[in-house]
């Protein structure tokens, strides 16, 4: 049995659980609460309490903030709290001493013990509970490494699931699933050519909570859109989370994937919490200040508003919601080094504490003008389940976000849609349609095919209609609208003739991802054709279906070597990577930032309502060549007039209709055109790069 430790009045600021020399400070905001109780753990499979501090409010609290100091203790230090007070939701209040509940501010959280039911039924739970852990963060040896700081403007994006990228046992890591396994695969990703990681939420969450069976195998939340704890690693993704190792590892990944060169990007859920509606569990901000983490329904305040479409909405511009959201960005770029965040649902930070819509969201401005997250990526999913869109309209040039337009206008110009081909100039472009009025540019604008919430690119060439029912809804979730299609067979197939449409038009996607302005990203494992057999919802799939085959990589090499290549490709011409929209500017040679054109040399067809083959010629600058692109999306060959420049000679980098290695030439090989004409196969695309006649 531990012995128990000297308490003092403690200090209401930093809010959390602070290491000092001496001791430990713990605080905690409440702004109803009657009673605050801090319950200290011999470790995180204890079922009892080794002590008890009961908060005296004339010495532990200063305004709503409740203190605490407790000398002697350290960092490792299992510990939760329970809140009394008022029990009345119809008035908001769901205070409830039964309850034992996490820090919000806590590094580290263990969930051995924890059973979600318990949490949600009237009697007291604390021999089921999650636990949270006492973590310094201090001492850590970074060895000089800093957020790398990349322009926007040259970064590739790759999302990934981290336990899905190498749960699989065809990964052969050695800890599979975890932090420590992407580590393994950093040498991978490097070959790959991507810049930065955007990682599924890592914030600790629930995934012990069966949603459902399905033919005997039980459905967990994979994804972890559902947030815990917003300052703790996923305890889960660690090798050794009972002893508070979670930043440790978690750092670990960060400082190896920079040496490499690859930033961090987290994927982060702040529209709403793991508690759910009325019904949902109580284990932190329900039972700690109901009123003033969520927003309730103004006139029933036992009900909660629900933009998020998960039960509740987190009320993020309440001054203390929006103090404990900033202080959580900061302290994953202070003390994680990470890179940038991409805000889930992030409409959802504009809406005020009525839950309507600001003009001038405060967290929203204070995260673009935020000193200390000055140099960090913020991306916004800037839309929320209530229907509110807002693609080009989040304020200042910092925010991107995703461009939802960019991937249904290519996925309907690549299944052969007619007149698209204005549509996919601007998403070439940069998509001016959308942020030039704004004062915004193509950087603005995060380019994606596809991305976790849907088909992979494999299933999007495989499959015209959503296969769920292993998902246990009857095939109900999921959209109904995915702009695929299946090229002659649903699903799998043994036809040669299928396969090499399919890989065809998968090395379309990606040509075209990369050829525009703009920031592109790309979903993990579409490199080699990972599929989820048509399941486009994957969100409860923690098993086959949604973890990554390493076979693959052997199995595609030729789709991989593409990729790289065109990765490749793109970091080699600045005219793909310029932050600005063009401008008309004119190089040297004469030639235009950009002219467009069809078949028919400056005859783009925009008004042809038929038209489904587009060109482009990029002039290069600052001693770049000049680039020629070719789409021909039509099921026929179409014949391109070529530019001619003087002095200047056509080389072919590009040609999707090709068999590696035609498909794409390495650098320096292209093959010389000698036509003023060039013949563009059925649904492909060709690339040339210009270089002086002589060479």
């Amino acid at each position: 049995m531990a012995s128990t430790y000297p308490v003092e009045a403690g200090a209401r600021h930093p809010l959390g659980a602070t290491v000092t020399p001496e001791g430990v400070n713990f605080s905690l905001f409440s702004s109803g609460a009657t009673g605050v109780e801090l319950l200290l753990f011999e470790s995180h499979a204890s079922p009892e309490p080794f002590q008890i501090i009961q908060l005296d409010p004339l010495v532990n609290k200063t305004f709503h903030f409740w203190h605490v100091f407790v000398r002697g203790l350290a960092a490792g230090a299992h510990y939760a709290y329970r809140v009394d007070g008022p029990y009345n939701p119809a008035a908001g209040y769901r205070f409830d001493r039964r309850k034992v509940l996490l820090d919000p501010y806590s590094r580290g959280n263990t969930n051995s013990l924890w059973r979600r039911a318990d949490a949600c039924g009237p009697h007291d739970n604390v021999a089921s509970s999650m636990r949270s852990v006492v973590i310094d963060p201090s001492g850590y040896d970074w060895e000089g490494d800093r957020p790398l700081n990349r322009p926007i403007e040259d970064t590739i994006i790759y999302e990934m699931h981290v336990r899905g990228f190498t749960r699989s046992s065809s990964s052969r890591v050695e800890h599979p699933g975890t932090f420590s396994g992407i580590v393994e695969k950093i040498p991978y990703l490097r070959s790959l050519g991507i810049t930065a990681v955007e990682l599924l939420p890592i914030f600790d969450f629930d995934e012990s909570d069966v949603l459902r069976t399905v033919e005997g195998r039980p459905l967990h939340n994979y994804w972890g859109y559902s947030t815990v704890g917003f300052f703790a690693p996923q305890s889960s993704y660690c090798v050794s989370p009972e002893s508070g190792n979670h930043l440790h590892e978690f750092r670990d990944m960060v400082k190896a994937l920079h040496r490499a060169g690859i930033e961090v990007i987290l994927d982060v859920v702040f529209n709403h919490t793991d508690e759910g509606n009325h019904q949902g569990p109580v284990f932190s901000f329900r039972g700690i200040d109901n009123r003033t983490y969520y927003l309730l329904v103004p006139w029933d305040l036992q009900y909660y508003l629900d933009f998020s479409g998960c039960g509740n909405t987190f009320r993020c511009n309440h001054p203390v919601v929006q103090k404990l959201i900033v202080e959580c960005l900061r302290y994953w770029v202070e003390e994680t080094h990470v890179d940038g965040f991409r805000f889930d649902l992030g409409s959802i930070l504009v809406r005020g504490e009525d839950g309507q819509p600001l003009e001038h969201p405060p967290l929203v401005w204070q995260i673009e003008l935020d000193y200390e997250l000055a140099n960090t990526k913020v991306i916004a999913e800037a839309w929320d389940a209530a229907g509110l869109y807002q693609i080009g309209h989040f304020p200042g040039d910092r925010w991107a976000e995703w461009n939802g337009r960019f991937r249904d206008d290519m996925r309907r110009f690549v299944r052969g849609e007619p007149g698209m081909v204005g549509a996919v100039a601007s998403r070439l472009g940069g998509s001016a349609d959308i942020y030039e009025a704004n004062g915004e540019l193509p950087v603005n604008s995060i380019n994606f095919i596809t991305c976790h919430d849907g088909f992979t690119l494999n299933d999007l060439v495989s499959y015209n209609e959503k296969h769920n029912l292993a998902n246990g809804e009857d095939n109900r979730d999921g959209s109904n609208d995915n702009l695929s299609w299946n090229c002659g067979v649903e699903g799998e197939t043994q036809d040669p003739d299928v396969e090499a449409l399919r890989e065809r038009q998968i090395r379309n996607f990606a040509a075209l991802l990369l050829l525009s302005r703009g920031v592109p990203m790309m979903l993990a494992g579409d490199e080699v054709r990972r599929t989820q057999r048509g399941n486009n919802n994957a969100y409860c799939q923690d098993n086959e279906t949604g973890w990554f085959d390493w076979s693959l990589v052997e199995e595609h090499p030729r789709l991989l070597r593409f990729w790289q290549r065109m990765i490749e490709f793109r970091k080699r011409h600045a005219a793909l990577r310029d932050r600005h929209f063009f401008r008309g500017a004119v190089n040297e040679r004469g030639v235009a930032d950009v002219t467009w054109h069809g078949t028919r040399l400056g005859n783009p067809g925009w008004s042809d309502p038929g038209a489904r083959a587009l060109a482009m010629t990029l002039g290069g600058f600052n001693g770049d060549p000049d680039l020629h692109v070719m789409l021909n999306m039509y099921w026929e060959p179409l014949t391109f007039e070529l530019p001619g420049i003087v002095g200047r000679r056509w080389h072919k980098a590009v040609d999707t209709a090709e068999s590696s290695p035609l498909d794409i030439s390495d650098f320096g090989y292209e093959p010389a055109v000698e036509t003023s004409v060039l013949a563009v196969q059925p649904r492909s695309v060709v690339v040339l790069v210009n270089r002086p006649a002589l060479e």
